[in-house]
């Protein structure tokens, strides 16, 4: 987007005035979208338009009107609870676009960065678990929720496409367990998935997590929501090694938390799907489309395939066999 259209865009919202001008900032770090910060009169705002394809270094697509459910699942999420999310302002249907609050990075700093750091608070894992967990029973099993979001056309190729199937390829012996594992979660329908709960989405603000980026919001499986969060604190054992004992802490207190919350079906029911779901997202992270950026060393990677590969071919039905395989791998 030029200057000249968020302008247009935030005036015909009625966010801005006529008369404003204000000074417009590129954001960084998205794939998907293009986001603005925009310091109007009334104060900073963040506008953000999905793009048809992804900024990475495969040829990654998928349905520009994600925008729309975005917003819708934001709706959702400040309904249930008002500081999960920032605050909505506006929404273009046509344009593909919405604008929300910008809130100040002093105050909201990112969960990823704090863990880079080595800052692995039990306490703001905990908070993710409560928060994520909320959201999933309180839109479990209801049907106006399900109408809203019939987003199998995005999750498909946003989510299970480039982390399962393209991992599935890249690893023929282990085809056929990652591709059965993506037709489970696509036909488990239970409650309104965010469907990219990591760390570089989530805030870590002074009244409890904020959850950015639901791009992948999705009517199905909870359990995807909470395997892909919790293999970030896995993979983060290797971005920061001296904090590997605080990140399997994490994972330990984010996994009993949201557990404690299920309401909606038997709790180890879920829990396997997790457990199931883990080792695959595990390896997509280093061999599907969207490899995280800081597993550079090869050595780093045949650790995560080494795990997750022999996981693969046992599959695991909780959650603490996984967490165990890995750290007897980091050697904690």
């Amino acid at each position: 987007m030029t200057p000249d259209e968020i302008r247009a865009a935030l005036v015909r919202l009625g966010v801005a005035g006529k008369g404003e001008n204000p000074r417009i900032e590129a954001l960084k770090g998205g794939v998907s979208s293009d986001i603005f910060r925009v310091d109007l009169d009334s104060g900073p705002v963040c506008i953000k338009r999905a793009l048809p394809k992804l900024k990475v270094a495969a040829d990654w697509r998928a349905p520009v009107e994600r925008n729309t459910y975005e917003f819708e699942w934001m709706r959702v999420a400040f309904d249930i609870e008002p500081t999960s999310v920032p605050e909505l302002l506006a929404a273009d249907v046509e344009a593909g676009l919405f604008v929300m609050r910008f809130l100040d990075p002093e105050r909201y700093p990112l969960w990823k960065e704090q863990l880079r750091d080595g800052n692995a608070d039990i306490g703001t894992a905990k908070a993710v678990g409560d928060r994520l967990v909320r959201i999933h029973a309180a839109t479990a099993g209801e049907a106006a929720i399900a109408e809203t979001f019939p987003t199998d056309h995005i999750f498909h190729p946003i989510r299970l496409e480039p982390y399962l199937l393209a991992t599935a390829r890249a690893h023929p012996d282990h085809a056929a367990v990652l591709e059965e594992l993506a037709e489970t979660t696509l036909n488990t329908k239970k409650a309104l998935v965010h469907g990219d709960v990591s760390p570089k989405n989530i805030l870590a603000g002074p009244d409890g997590p904020v959850f950015l980026d639901a791009e992948c919001a999705w009517y199905g499986d909870p359990a995807f929501d909470l395997a892909f969060c919790m293999n970030h604190l896995l993979l983060k054992c290797l971005w920061t090694p001296s904090a590997t004992p605080g990140f399997l802490n994490c994972f330990d207190a984010l996994a009993a938390v949201y557990l404690n919350g299920v309401t909606w079906e038997p709790v180890e029911v879920l829990e396997r799907r997790v457990a199931n779901l883990l080792p695959g997202l595990f390896l997509a992270r280093v061999d599907g489309k969207s490899p995280v950026e800081y597993l550079t060393e090869a050595s780093d990677k045949e650790r995560v395939r080494r795990v997750a590969m022999a996981l693969l071919a046992d599959l695991p039905d909780r959650l603490g066999i996984v967490r165990d395989a890995w750290k007897r791998e980091v050697g904690q």
